[in-house]
């Protein structure tokens, strides 16, 4: 960044890619839900970074795609079942947990069973595998845990009674293991985005438009832009660059933070 006259030439012609760094170096990052979407953009952006990654992902095609990408490995899981957290061997100094799902409903019909699911693989399975890495990361004095959350982490919705309680859920973990991870040279931090253009939200465009009877056109116009100032879906990798940031030395000062990256939504 230019801060001024003796630094102005610091980064003349030099790409977007020659100044990311490499300093994860020899570090090995998990990534939950890592065979799509925000998941597969933050597997190659860490990987990007230097770090060795892991993918994590009920899908074994989508797993070991995105591993070769990547030049790492994969372990092929269904994070509805907490206890697969101990299967797993596994071992990192970054964890990113991204994995998720949702059903819209109004709270009247949504059914129990569903919202059970939803909590297990969005809140107890992050709880079971940042425990089971904490140990590794505190013996090693260094550690970073990325929880992707979402603007329904800080505002809600109608319909998603569920998900909102899970990224509401994750926002209040997240702050806990920063202040117990501080002294051992852990962060802990939220990335909260808004809409962004993946495989989730385009199954959430349709329930959406039989939710409310509106067309797929509609739902995005009126539903999911309207709240925010600039009127786009977010990229994948909008996302998994802030991910990275927060895995970064400069970025060591940020610990129980939020980040939205919501193009405005919050800001009402």
């Amino acid at each position: 960044m230019w801060r001024g006259g003796g630094n102005r030439s610091r980064f003349t012609g030099m790409s977007a890619e020659t100044v990311r760094t490499r300093d994860l170096a020899g570090r090995t990052a998990v990534v939950t839900g890592g065979a799509s979407g925000i998941g597969r953009a933050c597997v190659r952006r860490l990987a990007e970074a230097g770090a060795h990654v892991i993918v994590v992902d009920v899908s074994a095609d989508g797993a070991k795609q995105a591993a070769a990408e990547a030049g790492g490995e994969f372990r092929v899981a269904d994070l509805s079942e907490p206890d697969v957290v101990d299967t797993l061997g596994l071992s990192a100094d970054i964890v990113v947990n991204n994995a998720g799902l949702q059903h819209v409903a109004p709270v009247h019909e949504f059914p129990p069973e569903e919202f059970a699911r939803i909590m297990r693989v969005m809140v107890e399975t992050p709880f079971r595998l940042v425990r089971a890495l904490l140990p590794g990361m505190y013996e090693r004095g260094w550690g970073r845990v990325v929880n992707v959350s979402s603007v329904h982490g800080l505002v809600a919705s109608p319909y998603k009674v569920a998900y909102v309680t899970a990224k509401h859920a994750i926002e209040g973990m997240s702050k806990v293991i920063a202040l117990e991870g501080a002294e051992h040279g852990v962060t802990s931090n939220c990335v909260n985005p808004s809409y962004v253009r993946t495989p989730l939200v385009e199954n959430q465009i349709t329930a959406q438009a039989e939710a409310h009877g509106l067309s797929e056109a509609e739902v995005i116009e009126q539903i999911m832009l309207e709240p925010a100032a600039i009127k786009r879906l977010l990229e994948p990798a909008e996302v998994a660059d802030v991910v990275a940031y927060l895995c970064s030395a400069e970025a060591s000062f940020i610990t129980g933070s939020s980040v939205p990256i919501d193009g405005g939504w919050t800001a009402h």
